[in-house]
């Protein structure tokens, strides 16, 4: 009987140096994501990678079974209470179900959270909740998005959460339907002279929520052009100073809307330290409720968001087997009526 011939083994790491014309160190650290290698060559060495079907050893190993019980965590912030929240969700999850989540943090840098990516697959990680918007131009996403298919026909899974480019299962929040649902109240209140604090201006988190906003004006037959916007951090520095230059520009303004929690509370600080009553001269509100919505004086009007159960249902579904197509779940949204809104003065 003749002698099978022995399966081609895998492509090395070598193998890709050599096809990618870099030296070995170069391949190892464009892979591993470490420092020393620019973007654009880290992406010519990975798509490398793909095309000749090489997985790091490290990987490799994770899917044999030495380390599958890892899940990696990316969020936008870890000082962001919207990010504490979510990951409260994972890791009631993960430690319910014996895993171990290894967190990381991108502040907004596209950049990044490839490097974060990489740096899990070098870890041996299998699974991957990555948190946080996408980005309006969805090229800004190409190279993640090379590197999710990259991860995933390599067997790993991916749940992102508020993305809606990425090819992978995602939890989407009620962002636009919150907006519409926002500035109905305050429409109903009696409110035409608004303002709103847009976070960063290249997520698609404040489109969706600014979307919301201007779908709900534009039904009561008000004018969105009419309406003052003044993008900032998402952060409470980034509320006051967005609230500041607001103000200035605009003083007869009876309501701001800040499209997160941490921008309306420092809306509210910067207009009570200026000698601004709220809600007696101006109603704020904010979007996510985070614990600190209610703590604050006043007790803040927000959109709530269920983030907890977001991370839960990331996770559920990064430990679920791939379907056919990514899945997608949509979550609900509750206006929070608190004390910082009220009807404009007469």
């Amino acid at each position: 009987m003749a002698k099978r011939p022995s399966p081609p083994s895998p492509p090395r790491l070598v193998d890709v140096a050599k096809a990618a014309g870099v030296s070995l160190a170069t391949a190892s650290r464009a892979m591993t994501g470490s420092t020393g290698v620019s973007a654009e060559l880290a992406a010519h060495v990975q798509a490398i990678a793909s095309q000749v079907g090489y997985v790091p050893n490290s990987h490799a190993r994770a899917l044999a079974g030495g380390q599958a019980s890892m899940v990696g965590l990316i969020v936008h912030d870890v000082g962001d209470p919207y990010f504490g929240e979510i990951a409260r969700g994972v890791l009631r999850e993960t430690e319910s179900r014996g895993y171990l989540a290894l967190i990381s943090q991108t502040e907004r840098d596209p950049r990044a959270e490839l490097a974060r990516v990489r740096a899990l697959r070098a870890h041996r990680v299998n699974s991957i909740v990555l948190a946080g918007s996408g980005y309006v131009e969805a090229s800004t996403e190409t190279d993640l998005a090379a590197e999710l298919r990259s991860f995933t026909a390599s067997g790993g899974r991916v749940a992102v959460i508020g993305r809606h480019h990425l090819q992978v299962d995602a939890v989407l929040p009620d962002n636009a339907a919150g907006g519409a649902t926002l500035m109905g109240h305050l429409l109903g209140l009696g409110h035409r002279r608004l303002g709103v604090l847009g976070g960063p201006a290249n997520l698609t988190t404040v489109e969706d929520r600014l979307t919301g906003l201007r779908e709900a004006f534009g039904a009561a037959g008000l004018d969105w052009a009419t309406v003052p916007l003044e993008h900032g951090d998402f952060t409470r520095e980034g509320g006051a100073a967005a609230t500041a230059r607001l103000m200035r520009a605009h003083p007869e303004l009876t309501a701001v809307v800040a499209l997160n929690d941490p921008m309306a509370v420092g809306a509210l600080s910067w207009l009570l330290n200026h000698g601004r009553r709220v809600p007696g001269e101006i109603s704020v509100a904010g979007f996510d409720d985070v614990p600190v919505a209610r703590d604050v004086y006043p007790a803040l009007t927000t959109v709530a968001l269920p983030m907890v159960g977001m991370g839960k249902q990331a996770l559920e579904l990064v430990l679920k087997p791939p379907a056919a197509r990514p899945r997608r779940r949509r979550t609900r949204h509750e206006l929070i009526v608190r004390a910082s809104t009220a009807p404009p003065p007469a």
